[in-house]
């Protein structure tokens, strides 16, 4: 583990070096290294399991600290906005997904999933690319949050019935359990935050470190809850997060956590490289360049179309949709369960996982180089 952690954060020092002396986004610079030294490349490390699970915790912190700064009357209303845009955009990705693919020659089911998995848009590239000040305080910034928090939900929902696929028998329960447990995790989270968790925080407000841990456990205590219940551990952490933003100390939390995130989510970007089957792109490099044209290209435009219909002004339509032009993190959790319930196969995962770190890739470019942005390599653009 010392030797795994030793070679993932000096060489992605290195290559961060390399690449903001270049002016290229840091992201690119961990997933490379991920494909450098991962079991597909000089196999410097063979087996990234524990450090795939390790860097999932990056994305609960993330979500967690993006609940902290949602109240939830605000929650309610920018979910409302969202929900047509959301499922729509989801609904057109999957119907196109499944039709580009189908004339590429995959089965029926490899068309269904790899269209599934276009629906999806990244929350780690929208949210760590959008500037801190926009997402707390701007439209634009509450119209993003409430389309990625809307497609989580249908992510999980995806990845329930892929699940209950791969059994034997398909539990009708397994559906319905999220949908009657969420209001309960919801009510009970906002209960033991008033009665148990603000108490302790008011009290023993002087020691910071106490804080610092009260809010950890609470965020994968709620997350745990939430697998329990059939949801995810993601959605547990934000609604944990949601919990606790009428606190006055939220802020405060949230800007001690943030380190904590990004140590989980260069883990979370060099994993996605060292997991990428390089000897399988030989065979799927036209399918690999049709699906990635068509999420640069086409999520943006669609995006832009749906959003203009709402009234919003087309600067901002096209903003949002360059932001959410790639697919997500999601994706590439279902195509591994997919593919362990025997439901997808090779070529049709490593062409999702491909076309992800492709997405990534670009998509990270575009926004670095032509939007506002923490990590803008131009003084023009950085806002943070």
């Amino acid at each position: 583990m010392f030797f795994s952690f030793f070679l993932i954060f000096t060489g992605a020092a290195v290559l961060a070096t390399v690449a903001l002396y270049t002016r290229q986004p840091l992201l690119i610079a961990y997933i490379l290294l991920g494909i450098l030294v991962g079991p597909f490349g000089f196999a410097v490390l063979e087996d990234t399991d524990l450090l795939s699970d390790i860097a999932e915790i990056g994305i609960i912190f993330l979500l967690f600290l993006l609940g902290l700064d949602m109240q939830i009357s605000n929650l309610i209303t920018t979910l409302r906005k969202s929900l047509l845009v959301g499922i729509t955009s989801c609904v057109s990705f999957a119907i196109v997904g499944f039709g580009i693919t189908q004339l590429l020659q995959f089965s029926i089911l490899d068309s269904a999933i790899i269209g599934l998995c276009l629906m999806f848009s990244s929350t780690i590239i929208g949210i760590k690319l959008l500037p801190t000040t926009v997402l707390h305080h701007r439209h634009s910034g509450e119209l993003m949050v409430g389309i990625l928090l809307i497609q989580d939900f249908i992510a999980i929902l995806v990845l329930l019935a892929i699940e209950s696929l791969g059994k034997d028998t398909v539990n009708t329960w397994t559906f319905i359990q999220p949908l009657l447990l969420l209001p309960v995790l919801i009510f009970a989270t906002l209960a033991a935050v008033k009665y148990v968790i603000l108490p302790l925080l008011s009290k023993f407000d002087r020691f910071h470190e106490y804080i610092f841990l009260l809010t950890i456990g609470w965020c994968l205590g709620v997350g745990e809850l939430a697998k329990l219940m059939g949801l995810s551990h993601e959605i547990g952490a934000f609604i944990a997060g949601v919990s606790l933003a009428s606190s006055p100390i939220s802020q405060f939390i949230a800007l001690n956590l943030k380190p904590l995130r990004d140590f989980f989510l260069i883990l979370f970007f060099f994993t996605l490289g060292a997991q990428l089957n390089v000897g399988v792109l030989s065979t799927i490099i036209l399918p690999l360049v049709v699906l990635t044209a068509i999420v640069l290209l086409g999520k943006p435009v669609v995006f832009r179309f749906l959003l203009h219909r709402m009234s919003e002004s087309n600067h901002l339509a096209w903003d949002i949709g360059y932001r959410l032009g790639q697919i997500s993190e999601f994706s590439l959790l279902v195509t591994f369960i997919a593919q362990s319930s025997g439901l997808l196969s090779e070529r049709a995962s490593v062409l999702v996982q491909s076309t992800a770190i492709a997405t990534f890739a670009i998509s990270s470019y575009i926004i670095v180089f032509n939007f506002q942005n923490p990590i803008a390599v131009s003084d023009r653009l950085r806002r943070d």
